[in-house]
């Protein structure tokens, strides 16, 4: 149109988004773990994660005071997926603590729908996770360094923790193997230079392998099969990637077979890897464990994904105690949801993005607990919500016209004349 310039959503996104999303990945990194180098009071931890969410939902409303929001099932599937967990805590079975955990879910929830105003299909959300995690996996680099043997402790068999901020080895596997993947696929198609991405690459693989965590580990590896493969029809970067990929694990898994037993087993008995690390036990345990109707259908409400004082680490199993079989089904939609939107959406970077966050969360769901509360895992599959949502509107900008010139009345007599 003559005199009109376009602007999309993702040409005018404000900084303080990023802000933002910064806010609600420090509120999810959760208060409990390794000792750090300077103990840190858990009743601080708690104060910065949850003030970070409050500031998060602050800011988000500042930029987005008219409440505009983007069409989302996915959010719409968090939103119903509050009405369980509030039924289930309302009688305080769980003590007060589950009310307050359904808070922080509401509010988690209530900033998403706040951002989804500049979800458009872009990856400006992915290079915000990127940068976040990556500051994150800094700190832990800075630990270790510091002080190797407070990173590296004994307890945890001298897999790496967070020994600046309180983070477990799955924790920090998970970051690292997410911020991989999406910084692979960003490479592979063309949206940043070899040297950034090796930038994050590199070391974020050395810390994966300091954890020696199997979930993270294969999850990174299923979900860049998933993704890569979804790109093999219209790249040939990642056909040749995924050629050499194949190549090299096969050539691998020949020569440095033992190696990779070792790691994986982590000095396990075979017994022990085989029943999870004792999982199994935890789970055998909560099935049979008695419950009335309405614990089935609601669950027993927001907790911290233990039973009986050990983790639950089985998401399926943590919301199904929790928040019922309600809960359940509706955590299942997401899944279905996302995976389906992203199997009809066609071949782009977007979308191969969104395959591995989807495939990277359903695999972990099996022994990692988070699909049910405010969690990294949740942050996941909304980058991948974002990446599936259909591109905004353009919105035609008249430019404006240059002010007339007045014309004296001597003048326009005489032009009359």
């Amino acid at each position: 149109m003559h005199g009109e310039v376009v602007e999309t959503a993702t040409d005018h996104t404000p900084k303080l988004v990023g802000t933002a999303w910064g806010l609600l990945v420090l509120n999810t990194l959760g208060s409990t773990g390794a000792e750090t180098i300077v103990p840190l009071p858990r009743s601080l931890i708690q104060m910065v994660t949850m003030g970070a969410l409050a500031v998060a939902f602050v800011l988000a409303l500042a930029l987005n005071l008219r409440l505009r929001v983007r069409a989302s099932a996915y959010l719409l599937l968090l939103t119903l997926l509050l009405v369980p967990s509030v039924l289930s805590s309302a009688d305080l079975e769980s003590g007060v603590g589950a009310l307050f955990r359904c808070a922080r879910f509401a509010l988690f929830v209530g900033t998403l729908w706040l951002l989804s105003r500049w979800w458009d299909g872009g990856t400006t959300f992915v290079r915000h996770h990127i940068r976040m995690y990556f500051f994150v996996l800094c700190s832990v680099a800075a630990g270790a360094l510091v002080s190797p043997g407070a990173a590296l402790p004994d307890l945890y068999g001298g897999r790496l923790v967070g020994a600046l901020w309180p983070l477990t080895p799955p924790q920090i596997g998970q970051y690292a193997a997410v911020i991989i993947g999406l910084s692979v696929l960003l490479l592979l198609s063309g949206r940043t230079d070899r040297r950034s991405a090796a930038l994050v690459i590199v070391p974020s693989l050395v810390l994966l392998l300091l954890t020696h965590t199997r979930t993270a580990t294969l999850g990174l590896l299923v979900g860049l099969a998933l993704s890569i493969g979804s790109l093999t029809l219209t790249s040939a970067a990642a056909r040749r990637f995924f050629s050499w990929a194949v190549l090299t694990a096969a050539v691998a898994a020949v020569v440095f077979a033992s190696a990779l037993q070792a790691w994986f087993l982590r000095g396990q008995s075979e017994e022990n890897f085989s029943n999870l690390t004792g999982r199994a036990k935890v789970w055998d345990a909560l099935l049979a464990a008695p419950r009335t109707t309405g614990e089935k259908v609601f669950g027993m409400g927001l907790g911290d994904k233990s039973f009986d004082g050990l983790p639950i680490d089985n998401s399926w199993l943590a919301v199904y105690h929790e928040q019922g079989l309600v809960g359940v089904a509706l955590v299942s939609a997401v899944f279905v949801v996302l995976g389906g939107v992203a199997l009809l959406r066609p071949p782009s970077p977007a979308r191969a993005c969104a395959i591995f966050l989807i495939g990277y969360c359903a695999l972990a769901s099996y022994t990692e607990a988070g699909l049910g509360d405010a969690s990294p895992y949740l942050l996941h599959l909304a980058v991948a919500a974002s990446l599936l949502a259909s591109p905004a509107p353009a919105t035609p900008l008249s430019t404006p016209e240059p002010p007339r010139r007045r014309v004296p009345r001597w003048a326009r007599t005489s032009e009359v004349a």
